[in-house]
């Protein structure tokens, strides 16, 4: 078996526990994307698994965006990524 070579590292684990690895990324060509999809990909992020530059990249995502699912999640926890709750707190 050979092993494509990455760089960063090929896991992370979690705070509370869990791993977080690259296999559990979002495909590159996501077209969808749900709250849990998002809120993998910030994780990724915050925690090292990949840089901020590999995300927007890979998923092709502008800086404000991934900036505005960043701050929902520090904001308000996961469930600020739904669509729904994002307008209502852009209401706020």
């Amino acid at each position: 078996m050979y092993l494509k070579k990455v760089d960063g590292p090929r896991q992370v684990t979690l705070p509370d526990g869990s791993v977080l690895s690259r296999a559990d990324l979002p495909a590159p060509d996501t077209r969808r994307w749900v709250a849990s999809r998002k809120a993998l990909v910030v994780k990724a992020v915050l925690y090292g698994l990949i840089s901020e530059a590999d995300a927007l990249e890979r998923y092709a995502l502008s800086e404000e965006e991934f900036a505005l699912w960043r701050q929902a999640i520090e904001t308000h926890g996961e469930k600020a990524l739904r669509v729904t709750t994002i307008q209502k707190y852009r209401q706020l």
